[in-house]
């Protein structure tokens, strides 16, 4: 797990735990396909229920481990003492490791019959200061223990850094400690860096928050810790499902780039921009140097930047900020993605009639893209107001949705988060027409669906998501994206998708 040269400690893999929180109806078949990558399967009694130790040594040759978490401690065991002493006494015959809670376990009749190399100490709490959590590990440290683990309940992604900071100054091979909850998922993945053993990683894609063990192994290339300089990321309210991590993070790999990918999950991006971005990840010797910026943080993204690219400004949001000469530049890929899916496709926009529905960032990225392959676009909206008053900063026209009309458009551009129903009448359109949905799902949207039926060309989320992914990396590291690998791990992630949506 450490390798040690002279007095140089360094961490070049991490051990991962596969999490059972609930029946494992496949689980042999789960278990035989992470024999290669999983260290330890831990069991989450107070939510797995009873889980036969000696099935699972049948099917998984790695350690196992027992927790009985506590209802005050963010689990579901509510018993008395007795029981769960009882409980972890019985679980200390079987298993390899045994979770003992610093708040209720570390009394002598466990302690003297549970040996400290078969102990994890274990507290969970509610955000706290790095200098609480050394205050509540020194306590722990009294206890000799195999492992110690510290996790902090963040509702913002800020309140992660205090874990990290601990773990950066302890400065030990023994303790793991990062935020829990989706604002706190990027610190798991960034805590093994500083000196966490472990990873945990959920069996099943059942809990947002926890990343799945297929995530730690193709997102963020575990067990594998490479070389580590920069971090970049994607920033928005809903991140955590978005494939870019593995796009971006396999391209990493392959072009033996020093840098990882990380979702941070952000209500407020101007607190997580000044703690974190420009301060917080430089001080645990990982500066941020880039980041995508999606929904609803683009427009706070364009103001936060020293210097915008003109296609920022004209669009008035970005979704790229890139450091450079030490300040943060606002770009948008949307408007290059767009022409560069549109050239993959072979669809010649130039004098063409092209009506753009959606005035968000993307739409407006999209209409400005258009607008510079030759074509002439309309701005199309829910919102009248709203609408019309981009349209007029643009300098296009603009059309409320209500009375929109698809004939004489021969590009229509979808722009909207809408993914089960079509906004327009596709049997308007032109039979020549070229339909752009930005939205990518894992089955078919509805206005993909409906163009296909009519017989239009088609310019999905995914390719226009391949395109975008593509102008991305090149902002944030002036390489380029290994572009066939890219598609086949679109592909794959669009399969995988579709295969989980169909089996829930």
């Amino acid at each position: 797990m450490i390798r040690v040269d002279g007095s140089e400690v360094k961490w070049d893999s991490a051990a991962i735990t596969a999490v059972v929180t609930g029946p494992l109806p496949h689980g042999r078949a789960e278990l035989d396909a992470l024999r290669h990558e999983v260290d330890l399967v831990e069991v989450r009694a107070d939510l797995a229920g009873a889980v036969d130790p000696a099935w699972l040594r049948d099917r998984f040759d790695g350690r196992l481990v027992y927790c009985l978490r506590s209802r005050d401690q963010g689990g579901e065991f509510d018993g008395s003492a007795e029981a769960r002493h009882t409980r972890l006494l019985a679980a200390a015959e079987h298993y390899d490791v045994v979770d003992l809670e610093a708040e209720h376990d570390l009394v002598p009749e466990l302690l003297n019959r549970i040996p400290a190399r078969q102990r994890r100490i274990s507290w969970h709490g509610s955000a706290a200061e790095h200098g609480v959590l050394h205050e509540r590990f020194d306590r722990m440290a009294a206890t000799d223990a195999g492992l110690y683990l510290l996790t902090v309940d963040v509702s913002r992604a800020e309140q992660a850094l205090a874990p990290l900071r601990f773990l950066h100054a302890a400065g030990r091979s023994d303790v793991t400690a990062f935020g829990t909850g989706a604002a706190g998922f990027w610190s798991r993945l960034l805590a093994p860096r500083l000196g966490a053993p472990v990873v945990f990683g959920g069996l099943a894609d059942n809990s947002i928050a926890l990343p799945t063990v297929e995530q730690l192994v193709g997102d963020y290339g575990f067990p594998q810790l490479r070389p580590l300089h920069t971090v970049y990321g994607i920033i928005g309210r809903s991140v955590l499902k978005s494939v870019s991590p593995r796009v971006h993070n396999t391209g990493y790999r392959t072009l033996d780039i020093p840098a990882l990918y990380l979702p941070f999950q952000v209500e407020d991006f101007g607190s997580f921009w000044s703690e974190v971005a420009e301060s917080g990840l430089a001080e645990l010797g990982f500066p941020l140097r880039a980041a995508t910026v999606v929904s609803p943080h683009k427009e706070a993204a364009l103001a936060s930047a020293r210097t915008t690219s003109p296609a920022a400004r004209r669009s008035g949001s970005a979704n790229s900020l890139v450091q450079r000469e030490k300040s943060w530049c606002a770009d948008t890929s949307n408007s290059p993605a767009i022409s560069r899916a549109l050239d993959r496709f072979e669809v010649a926009v130039s004098g063409r009639k092209a009506a753009v529905i959606g005035c968000g960032g993307a739409g407006r990225a999209a209409a400005l893209a258009l607008a510079d392959c030759g074509a002439d676009p309309v701005l199309v909206n829910r919102d009248p107001r709203r609408g019309r008053a981009v349209a007029e900063k643009l300098g296009f026209g603009f059309t409320p949705l209500e009375s929109f009309r698809a004939d004489g458009y021969s590009v229509l551009v979808h722009a909207t988060p809408v993914t089960d129903r079509v906004p327009f009448r596709p049997f308007e359109l032109p039979d020549d027409a070229v339909v752009v949905d930005m939205v990518y799902t894992s089955e078919e949207t509805a206005v993909v669906t409906a163009a296909r039926d009519r017989g239009l060309a088609v310019v999905d989320g995914w390719d226009v998501l391949l395109a975008d992914a593509g102008c991305q990396f090149h902002f944030m590291t002036g390489r380029h994206i290994p572009t066939e690998q890219t598609r086949a791990l679109l592909h794959a992630a669009r399969i995988a998708r579709r295969e989980r949506s169909r089996h829930r």
